[in-house]
């Protein structure tokens, strides 16, 4: 075997293992010494480590959080599974109940924006293409808060029945994380990037209920990554986005 083609030591000196961490050897030294590192001491004095707990200490690269196609699901699907859970859920909130339909029909529009642009965050190519299509859902939300509060709808009523048209959805993605067999930490994942940008829905459309519509939050910091593997395009569908997303979304209760 060359030099080139050897294989790592297992076990590392204290220069090379605070090398390899970027910390003093003093602080290696205070880490054994305390009990937070093992190490052992040859005859010499000298301490040793093993190269498999320094690496263990190194920050790892955060898993990609795949897409929904990449997960078996389509957007398809979950807009069907939505408007179904809607179906079986309680009466409509006695203010959507109340509106003429015209006034319905016209805060559908921002709800269907809204839901287009929350699966288009989950299944997008890329980060920037999820904030893109959450960029949209963002301005819906804010443009839905400010036409409930032109017609004399209470914030405390319109949070309370966004909250409610929120659930089936995370509902859902909860469903999917059991049906795919999903690692616990990829379902959560999944669960919290869908719930971190509805928390930042609901800011938008309070902000615009507030008489700041178009004012769109700033976008989170350091979003969760998506897969960008080698799909093939022939046969993974682009996101949910223009008319198609128009047409997935249409239709169903006002708020999505």
């Amino acid at each position: 075997m060359t030099p080139a083609t050897k294989a790592p030591r297992a076990w590392l000196t204290i220069q090379e293992a605070s090398d390899l961490l970027g910390v003093s050897p003093a602080t290696l030294r205070r880490w054994t010494e305390s009990g937070d590192l093992e190490a052992f001491v040859t005859p010499g004095g000298h301490r040793r480590f093993a190269r498999t707990s320094i690496l263990d200490l190194l920050p790892t690269t955060p898993k990609r959080r795949r897409r929904l196609h990449e997960l078996g699901e389509t957007p398809e699907r979950v807009v069907r599974q939505y408007r179904r859970e809607l179906a079986e859920a309680r009466p409509t909130a006695g203010w959507v109940a109340d509106l003429n339909d015209a006034d319905r029909e016209a805060f559908r529009e921002p709800g269907r924006r809204i839901l287009t642009g929350v699966l288009g965050f989950l299944d997008a190519r890329s980060g920037d293409e999820s904030e893109a299509s959450l960029a949209d859902a963002l301005d819906a939300s804010a443009r839905y808060g400010a036409m409930s509060r032109r017609h004399g709808i209470e914030l405390d009523a319109l949070t309370e029945t966004f909250l409610r048209f929120r659930l089936p959805f995370l509902d859902e993605l909860g469903r999917i994380a059991r049906r795919r067999r999903l690692p616990a930490e990829e379902g959560m994942d999944l669960l919290l990037a869908a719930s971190r940008a509805f928390d930042r829905l609901l800011l938008a459309l309070i902000q615009g209920h507030g008489g700041g519509a178009g004012l769109v939050p700033s976008p989170a910091p350091s979003p969760v990554p998506v897969a960008v593997g080698p799909d093939d395009p022939a046969q993974v569908a682009p996101p949910a986005t223009g008319s198609r997303a128009r047409r997935l979304a249409g239709g169903g209760a006002t708020v999505g």
